[in-house]
């Protein structure tokens, strides 16, 4: 097996020199029609080529959206594939948004799909959901930690929704969301640079001084552009763990499309945006 130096440093150093963001990759119908192309695989294949071409060797971290690739079947799979082996190339990480959890030997089998460098798939990081227990997710760790990648477990999420099971509080008085960040903190103990065990924590959540977000690898944070947080919020969200932040925005860049140009330069702006906000600016 190929191995990598750990996802922590890579990702160090690449916010280091391209600043911290990363950027989505989320074709869905409404964007494809607003490019002007149809909701079909050559529709797909022209926006994730020109999305690659702006963002390839610009940013730190690209993000695809497994799903809205999966929705065209083997060929939009095919897609995805070209799409992670050429931002991976010009030396763009991949955080393979896929949200996979299960147990056992499926969980092992998600695994091996994106965090295996055999495979056709494989991702420098991927999104994971622990809610079938932190353990579940132990055939992850193992092989991210075997193979150089890294994992983005989901811990504070900005959606409504999910604070029916984040917020929920344990028997020992700490709650689900916090839990998760312990576990995670547990991980990356004793890593250098940075930990490749990081937790999603959305940006648009406000004050999170009640929790301990100091775990020692990255927060890959959604919510910049689009769902209303801004560069200027980070510190205030995250305090003494900002500069392990990674902002994501997805449609403030991808609406600038289909011109390479000005999705490039969009990117660009929020990367300066948000080393300014976390004091990396120069």
């Amino acid at each position: 097996m190929t191995v990598l130096a750990p996802f922590g440093a890579r990702l160090r150093r690449a916010m280091d020199e391209r600043g911290p963001l990363c950027v989505g990759i989320d074709p869905h119908a409404a964007l494809l029609a607003s490019w002007g192309l149809e909701d079909d695989i050559a529709g797909l294949e022209t926006f994730t080529r020109t999305t690659v071409e702006a963002l390839a060797g610009t940013v730190a971290v690209v993000k695809p959206q497994m799903a809205f690739f999966e929705r065209f079947g083997s060929r939009g799979v095919a897609v995805l594939e070209r799409a992670v082996a050429d931002l991976r190339a010009a030396g763009t990480l991949v955080v393979m948004d896929a949200k996979r959890g299960d147990i056992g030997s499926t969980m092992a089998a998600y695994a091996q799909t994106f965090l295996d460098p055999g495979s056709p798939l494989f991702s420098d990081a991927l999104t994971v959901s622990p809610y079938l227990g932190y353990g579940s997710l132990r055939p992850a760790v193992d092989l991210a930690r075997e193979s150089g990648a890294g994992l983005f477990v989901l811990a504070l999420t900005s959606n409504p929704e999910g604070g029916e099971v984040q917020h929920a509080v344990r028997a020992d008085g700490r709650n689900v969301g916090a839990t998760m960040l312990a576990h995670l903190a547990e991980e990356n103990a004793g890593a250098t640079p940075l930990g490749s065990f990081g937790a999603v924590v959305g940006a648009t959540l406000g004050d999170l001084s009640g929790y301990e977000l100091g775990i020692n690898g990255p927060l890959l944070a959604p919510g910049i552009g689009a769902q209303g947080a801004t560069a200027a919020d980070l510190p205030s969200v995250f305090g003494s763990a900002v500069r392990d932040v990674v902002p994501n925005v997805s449609r403030a860049v991808l609406e600038e499309g289909p011109s390479v140009t000005a999705l490039r330069d969009a990117a660009v702006r929020f990367a300066d945006e948000v080393r300014a906000a976390v004091g990396t600016a120069g």
